[in-house]
């Protein structure tokens, strides 16, 4: 897959099928779009081809920080292994937000990249003010000649499949409800980076880790079981995401992870948490002794949990 980032970067090719979105998440909605698009550019030996946004445009157009359920090197590699051959990253600012959608749709799919189909979810709108809609298209498509579809929604448990629901649940804490509209689980990608050691003082050090991005969008505070990916190899363990309200009133808000059967040092290193289950909310212990009685519990339930997943599912289809 080329990734670019420049228009004038992306050779003309007549023969592109192309889709035009943020795709935050990635979600079953939009494997159903992007499959399509591979679908069609192969069977017309064409390019499939996707037109995306850095950062999210809600981002811009409401002037409030938007935290999404893909980084944009998340969303690449996805993209690619659908077998996307062209991922093109336009930068999204106030001034592109107010082109019209016929002079988007002109003067970078029609005149400068080339296209033969576009392929949408139903919902589609595009331009400015999103004026343009999946109607508007059909329009277009007629006057230069390329041809429209348009997907149908995608179920959940009868809900639309949205990355707006996606979220809505995460930071509620509904986990498998997320998984099931994402399709795989939710993952979380940063570095290690030093703590205040007091895990370790508990009997259960812990790895601290800094987001790849502040704009990730990071689960409800609780406490959560995981498989962790360092150095090429994969372990198992429990993620605190919180403010440690046992020890402070007001501090802040953590990500750390304590590996099960792994005593070796993290500091520095790049880290992939992929989130197995929720074991419960994030509370207020009356001491220390009372919380790491309630951290002997939650590891008994990781392990138990543990040896089910393992039993089930030996292979966990994360990102």
């Amino acid at each position: 897959m080329t990734t670019v980032y420049r228009l004038e970067d992306i050779p003309f090719e007549k023969n592109s099928v192309i889709t035009v979105g943020s795709f935050d998440g990635v979600h079953l909605a939009h494997q159903e779009v992007l499959g399509e698009v591979v679908r069609k550019a192969q069977s017309r030996k064409g390019r499939a081809v996707l037109l995306t946004f850095e950062p999210h445009p809600k981002e811009i157009l409401s002037g409030k920080p938007v935290h999404t359920l893909t980084t944009l090197e998340e969303k690449r590699r996805m993209c690619e292994r659908l077998g996307v051959d062209l991922f093109f990253v336009i930068p999204f600012t106030y001034e592109f937000s107010r082109q019209s959608s016929r002079d988007f749709f002109v003067n970078y799919l029609v005149d400068r990249i080339g296209v033969c189909e576009v392929v949408e979810g139903y919902d589609h709108h595009f331009g400015r003010d999103r004026e343009g809609s999946i109607e508007a298209l059909l329009h277009l498509g007629k006057e230069f000649g390329f041809s429209v579809v348009a997907m149908k929604a995608v179920y959940v448990r009868e809900e639309i499949v949205s990355s707006s629901m996606i979220r809505r649940y995460l930071l509620a804490g509904s986990i498998e409800k997320a998984e099931g509209m994402l399709g795989r689980r939710y993952s979380i990608e940063g570095t290690v980076v030093r703590g205040d050691g007091r895990g370790k003082s508990l009997g259960y050090p812990t790895a601290n880790i800094r987001t790849s991005t502040d704009r990730k969008l990071v689960p409800a505070n609780g406490i959560y079981v995981v498989e962790v990916d360092v150095d090429q190899a994969r372990h198992v363990g429990m993620l605190s995401i919180g403010v440690r309200p046992t020890f402070s009133d007001h501090g802040d808000r953590t990500v750390e992870v304590h590996l099960l059967e792994f005593d070796n040092d993290l500091y520095d290193k790049s880290i992939t948490l992929t989130i197995l289950k929720r074991l419960r909310d994030e509370r207020k212990f009356a001491s220390a002794e009372e919380l790491v009685r309630q951290m002997h519990r939650d590891k008994e339930e990781t392990m138990e949990f543990l040896a089910e997943h393992r039993r089930t599912s030996p292979v966990s289809p994360h990102a």
